[in-house]
Formats: C-alpha cells, sequence, structure tokens
C-alpha cells in the first residue's frame, strides 16, 4: 500500500473511531492496527460451525498473552452445547445471541490449579488469599482474551464480551463445574456475524480525555466529554439506542448498584467462592 493510500486508511479509520473533529496524528499504519481500530462488539451470528482447530488456534494465542510472573492463574472453557448455552443466556440478561453463536468461551479466574499444585507439594500458599492474587488472576484472564479476540477478528470471525456472567456467578460455577477459588470473570462469543447485524465503530473518547504526559489532568475534560456526547449522541440515534450521550449512559448505570445486576454483592460471593480474600 502506498504511503498516501496508508494515510487515507487511517484518517478514515481514525474518524471513525474518534469524530472528524478528534481524530489524533499517528505516527503509523500496517494491517495489524487496522484490524483493531476496526474492533466492533456483534450481537447476532449465524449458526454455521467454525473450522476445525479455530479453538486451538484460540487457545494457544490466549496463552501467548503476557501472564503475571508466568503464574497462569487463568482458564478457558469452551462451551458448544446448545442446551447449556441456553442457561448461560437465561443467567446473563436473556443475551440471545449467546445461544446463537457456535463457540462460547468462558474466561475464569483461576486460583484454583496452583492451590491444588500447592497442596500436592505439602505446601499452604497463603499468598492466594489476598486481593492481589484475584485481581492478578483476572488480568490474567482479561489479556489472554483479548488476544484471542484479536486472532478471531483476523481469521474473519466476529466477537463480544459477555460481562452478564457475572450477575450469577454461583450458577455458572455450577453449570460449568468450577472448583473453589475460580470464577467465570466473563464470556465471550465467537463466531461469524449474521449478515444483517448493522454494526459500525463505536465512537470512543478523544484521545486528550484519557492520554495524559507526565500528571493525571482534567482541565479540558468538561469540554472533551460533551463534545464526545455529541458523537454519542448521533451513534445512538443511527442504532436506535437508549441513553443517546455517553454521560447519560455512565450516570444512569453507576447511580443506582440495583443496575449492577446481582454484581453488588461480587465480594462476599467471591468468598463464598473459595477466594477468601484479605
Amino acid at each position: 500500500m502506498k504511503s498516501s493510500e496508508m494515510q487515507t486508511a487511517a484518517n478514515d479509520a481514525l474518524a471513525k473511531r474518534y469524530g472528524q473533529k478528534a481524530i489524533p496524528t499517528i505516527g503509523g499504519w500496517n494491517e495489524t492496527i487496522a484490524l483493531l481500530m476496526a474492533h466492533r462488539s456483534i450481537r447476532a451470528y449465524r449458526p454455521d460451525p467454525l473450522p476445525i482447530g479455530t479453538l486451538e488456534t484460540l487457545a494457544a494465542v490466549a496463552q501467548s498473552a503476557a501472564t503475571s510472573s508466568n503464574m497462569q492463574m487463568w482458564s478457558m472453557i469452551a462451551v458448544t452445547d446448545q442446551d447449556t448455552k441456553a442457561k448461560i443466556a437465561a443467567a446473563s440478561q436473556k443475551q440471545k445471541h449467546i445461544e446463537q453463536c457456535p463457540l462460547f468461551l468462558v474466561f475464569v479466574a483461576d486460583c484454583s490449579r496452583n492451590r491444588r499444585l500447592g497442596d500436592a507439594a505439602d505446601t499452604e500458599l497463603a499468598s492466594l488469599d489476598y486481593f492481589e492474587s484475584f485481581l492478578v488472576a483476572s488480568i490474567d484472564a482479561a489479556l489472554a482474551a483479548q488476544n484471542a479476540v484479536v486472532a478471531a477478528e483476523s481469521l474473519g470471525l466476529s466477537t463480544v464480551y459477555i460481562g452478564a456472567l457475572r450477575n450469577q456467578p454461583l450458577f455458572i460455577a455450577e453449570l460449568l463445574g468450577l472448583p473453589k477459588g475460580t470464577l467465570g470473570v466473563f464470556g465471550l462469543c465467537v463466531g461469524y456475524a449474521d449478515e444483517h447485524a448493522v454494526n459500525e465503530v463505536k465512537p470512543r473518547l478523544p484521545q486528550e480525555a484519557v492520554l495524559f504526559h507526565g500528571r493525571y489532568g482534567v482541565m479540558q475534560e468538561k469540554d472533551l466529554i460533551a463534545d464526545y456526547d455529541q458523537e454519542m449522541g448521533a451513534f445512538s440515534k443511527r442504532h436506535e439506542m437508549s441513553d443517546d450521550t455517553w454521560s447519560g449512559r455512565v450516570l444512569n448505570r453507576l447511580s443506582n448498584p440495583a443496575n449492577l445486576n446481582g454484581r453488588d454483592q461480587l465480594a462476599s460471593i467471591l468468598n463464598a467462592m473459595g477466594f477468601k480474600l484479605k
């Protein structure tokens, strides 16, 4: 691709992500960056099966992500059984795409494997009872999942994360046979997008609202968010979405713990699931 063509492609992608008024100046462009910039969540899937070996490819890529101190405190459960997917969907605000996609992945913050390792060596792993270990396990799972998302999209597949998996963590644990010291932190739909699904790149906050140099700053935040609200308002109208501004969505979601759909009890639930966090 010629330099001028690359610049045009970059500007087009940046305009979709930030809007015409907030396009940042960037210093490089290639197919990998283009793929990442084009990411969008897809919530309608064809039932077409995935090519043989796709799951193993995604697992290999996920395991190639960074992992804190090589503790590898995450696991992944591949769910293809339709009845199991239906039960997960019912427990996750009835999101139909969980049932539609041919492959549903559950990413697990997993402290149990290392606990079993300690038990086998007759060694108490006291550090597993601290919040830091759970945080490491959750971050490891997220890093692995994002690697899998990028790989899936590079293969022409689509994805969407399912955070509602945490609405009923005890039910999910029982359904999937999760041992003590594990949590299904989120799910991931993987499959071919329904050709009738209408999706476009969702605008993000201007870089100036999240990228700081040397020290955190909020001097222009009010104006930056106001401009972003206009972009999100237009996006919401095109897709007939409620909460037509970003600010409105944030205020609505975070003002009432009931909007967490049971996740406001997650800290106590984690201890009941064997994390014993300190």
